[in-house]
């Protein structure tokens, strides 16, 4: 009998009473357990759509409590049947059919299209010794369609988006963050529930994980039908994504490092004086000293104390640096100055915070004390530097405690969490048996970002709810969306070819269902220009990255020393790179209205923020495995330039400048399904095809979905220097639209209340008006009256960066229908 007729015949016998067996297999409340290839096999549904599987041997069962998994099982309408050795299973989405003598499971939808298949005798389990513990090495595996695509497995430095035919190892370093997920074309998710290192593997003959240790093979399958409601069941499964101040979502400025308070405050008081928009400066790491007190999450290098000079605190100076020769006296003294001084320049500021600790802090010896130290080589290399242990509750509740005392009880707004995977050298497989609060290191490895992560969100939670949190982190795992965490794509070297691989990268972390993901703008090492910020090919590298940085959910430029990054290194107004530069980071707070809408219905819709184009035309064949361009929110189609077309690379000169009036062009493939306005002129296109747009330097293609409802905010300095009291409102005719304006109070916990707004504008193409609904919702403080400036994008109306004039509306929250 054929998988298909299976699935008939489970339908045909959707009517048997709920106590009857089917073969081998007993009926449990949540759907199915049997034994087969000697392991006791369950088949639970959590959900209609959420399917969780767990084998474990018959000689050795186990109890296993997930770490990222939040989600309990809930009470599902099942119906049951089979025969012949078959047992069959299903919800109102999802059918299951399980063989109980080759322990095969298939996964399908109620119409009997087969999802997926659990291989036929494809569970091993091969005993080993997990740091004096019998365990096992636990290796499942699956039958995919040949022509299948699949995403997903976390952010790799492959450049590929589909992930077939790949040989991976997933364990969390520097640049790669692993997570044993794949998100299928066909409409489902798969996570493998270990933490240990895990070698995806996928070939013609099947798709396995071969994870290092577990007591269990043990995995959920997700059913969406669309890519949005896979992600949907992700965060149903580990949680749904808080907001975000508003303020993040404007610019951030860091360097590798700004070493004295007024290093950093000058930056922001430049920024000012030039008028250039700013919300963000982070202090990046030793502004605790020298290497031995490595992560004190104290303020104790000499220049953040004002103690230069002082012997005892001297010793403290981080290794190379010397005092300033003129012993001029610092204009911010102190740490506390400089936090003050960031806040009355009206911007925020993030600090540096690592996962490990130098044998001269006191936190080294409180978690030496109960025991939750890593005995690994981890960064600073050679200084005794140990990794803590985040699995242990009470070492999360020092690391806390000592964050909040020394810096959140300052002022510090925001936590950049370093090194979460955590940085190891020296790989030795002895150092996988160290030992943590939940088991051996080699269990939990690629948990260490979640958990690292989870404390510190918690804690902050506990502490107050007057202001979010926002967390910056190198490393990630499944459901760390729940924990205000945002993911960088690590240390990558600064050249046209590593730009390239994060734009796939990031398509792939967003698939995994955690939307707020980013780049160091530019590349964090710039070697390959010489660390020169004169390099004509490095500016044009630069602006490139900058310009994409627009289109990413959090917009920071960060770059390693010696080279600075500020607008202000490019030179002065007139020069290219220094308009590019502005041009884009005053588009970026145009579009925070936008931007701020689409946070909301990534934390009430589990919508995502950077959407592959797969998400949204699915039906395209073109775009499966299309990884140059992709969908910012629901509206902005993004093609990064990842070329150089205009000036020279070469690592040992200075770049050399070509005639920019000849102006270059690249290819951007307009999906089906839709027409598309260029964003920068208004001119429509038909979808479907690929079309070749010239890209001066300061134009990186951009196309409007048609039927898209944009809002527009106004210029400013900062996030909430304006209200949103005066709104341009675009409309890109061509189809039906809608879109639904969010606000709040920016930055407080209260909507998780209801304390806020929303208004839903609603185009009709045929009528042509656009419909303003009555607003809903309310918040201390929210505008009662305001103005909408309508704009019918298209012919002789202005598009671009430019605000427009259009028709003036005003609005006291009352519906109203405009004609255009």
């Amino acid at each position: 009998m054929t998988f298909r007729k299976i699935f008939f015949v489970a339908a045909a016998a959707i009517c048997c009473a709920a106590s009857a067996t089917a073969g081998q297999a007993s009926r449990t409340e949540g759907g199915l357990a049997f034994q087969a290839q000697g392991l006791n096999v369950r088949v639970e549904f959590y959900s209609p759509d959420i399917v969780r599987v767990y084998k474990e041997p018959v000689s050795r069962p186990c109890k296993k409590v997930s770490i990222p998994i939040i989600m309990k099982p809930g009470r599902v309408e099942l119906s049951f049947g089979g025969g012949g050795g078959v047992a069959t299973v299903a919800s109102e989405r999802v059918a299951v059919s399980v063989d109980t003598e080759t322990g095969g499971i298939v996964f399908a939808d109620k119409q009997g299209n087969i999802m997926l298949r659990d291989k036929d005798y494809g569970t091993q389990f091969t005993p080993r010794d997990d740091a004096g513990r019998p365990s096992f090495e636990v290796r499942q595996a699956f039958l995919l369609d040949s022509a299948e695509v699949i995403y997903g497995l976390g952010q790799q430095q492959t450049g590929l988006v589909s992930q077939r035919n790949q040989r991976l190892l997933l364990r969390n370093q520097n640049m790669s963050i692993c997570i044993p997920f794949v998100h299928s074309a066909k409409g489902y998710g798969l996570y493998w529930d270990n933490y240990s290192p895990t070698t995806f593997t996928d070939n013609p003959q099947e798709m396995s994980f071969d994870s290092e240790v577990g007591d269990c093979a043990d995995y959920y399958f997700i059913y969406g039908g669309t890519a949005d409601g896979v992600i949907a069941g992700v965060r149903a499964l580990t949680g749904q994504a808080p907001m975000y101040p508003l303020w993040t979502l404007g610019f951030w400025q860091s360097r590798e490092r700004y070493k004295s308070p007024d290093e950093l405050c000058e930056v922001v008081d430049k920024y000012r004086e030039l008028k250039v928009p700013l919300d963000g400066i982070i202090q990046d790491w030793q502004y605790w000293g020298c290497d031995s007190n490595w992560n004190s999450m104290r303020f104790e290098n000499p220049r953040y104390i004002n103690k230069m000079g002082d012997p005892y605190y001297m010793r403290f100076l981080p290794k190379g640096e010397k005092a300033d020769a003129t012993g001029a006296e610092p204009r911010i003294k102190t740490a506390k100055e400089m936090i003050d001084h960031v806040h009355k320049r009206n911007a925020h500021i993030m600090i540096s915070v690592w996962a490990s600790f130098g044998p001269w802090t006191d936190m080294y010896h409180r978690m030496d004390s109960i025991g939750a130290l890593y005995d690994f080589e981890t960064w600073p290399r050679h200084a005794g530097v140990k990794p803590y242990d985040p699995f242990n509750p009470v070492a999360r509740d020092l690391y806390w405690a000592e964050m909040k005392r020394n810096m959140f009880d300052l002022g510090m707004d925001a936590w950049w969490l370093d090194s979460t995977e955590p940085d190891h050298f020296d790989i030795k497989d002895s150092d996988f048996d160290v030992k943590t609060y939940l088991g051996s290191f080699r269990s939990v490895h690629n948990a260490f970002p979640l958990v690292t992560n989870r404390g510190v969100y918690e804690h902050q939670r506990q502490a107050t709810s007057d202001k979010r949190v926002f967390l910056l982190t190198r490393s990630s795992f499944l459901g760390q969306q729940h924990y205000a965490s945002h993911s960088w794509s690590g240390d990558v070297t600064s050249t046209w070819d590593n730009m390239r691989r994060q734009v796939a990268a990031g398509l792939n972390y967003s698939l995994c269902g955690i939307p707020y993901w980013g780049t160091d703008l530019g590349g964090f090492f710039a070697s390959r220009y010489n660390n020169d910020i004169n390099n004509v090919a490095y500016h044009e590298l630069h602006v490139r990255w900058y310009e994409w940085g627009v289109f990413q959910p959090i917009m920071r430029s960060h770059n390693s020393s010696p080279v600075a990054v500020e607008i202000y290194q490019f030179g002065k107004k007139g020069y290219w790179a220094y308009d590019a530069i502005e041009k884009y980071t005053r588009l970026r707070y145009r579009l925070l209205p936008y931007l701020y809408s689409t946070a909301w219905e990534v934390t009430s819709g589990s919508g995502s923020i950077i959407r592959p184009l797969v998400m949204d035309f699915a039906g395209d064949s073109r775009v499966l495995e299309l990884g140059s361009e992709y969908m910012f929110g629901r509206s902005f189609l993004v093609r990064p330039v990842t070329d150089s077309l205009y000036t020279w690379q070469d690592a040992r000169r200075n770049g050399h400048q070509k005639d920019m009036a000849d102006v270059a062009s690249v290819d951007v493939y307009l999906p089906a399904g839709a027409d598309w306005l260029d964003f920068w002129t208004g001119s429509k296109h038909s979808g479907g095809q690929t079309v070749m747009r010239e890209v001066p330097i300061d134009i990186m293609p951009v196309y409007v979905r048609a039927g898209s409802i944009v809002p527009f905010g106004p210029d400013v300095q900062y996030a909430t220097e304006k209200r949103w009291d005066d709104l341009e409102v675009r409309v890109y005719p061509g189809a039906d639209g809608r879109f639904t304006l969010y606000e709040d109070e920016n930055d407080n916990y209260n909507y998780e209340d209801g304390a806020y707004t929303t208004i839903e504008f609603e185009w009709d193409e045929a009528g042509r008006t656009l419909t303003i609904g009555e607003r809903k919702g309310k918040f201390k403080g929210m505008l009662k009256s305001r103005k909408f400036n309508i704009v019918l994008v298209g012919g002789s109306t202005p598009a671009g960066d430019v605000p427009a004039k259009g028709r003036t509306v005003r609005y006291d929250g009352r519906a109203q229908t405009v004609s255009l």
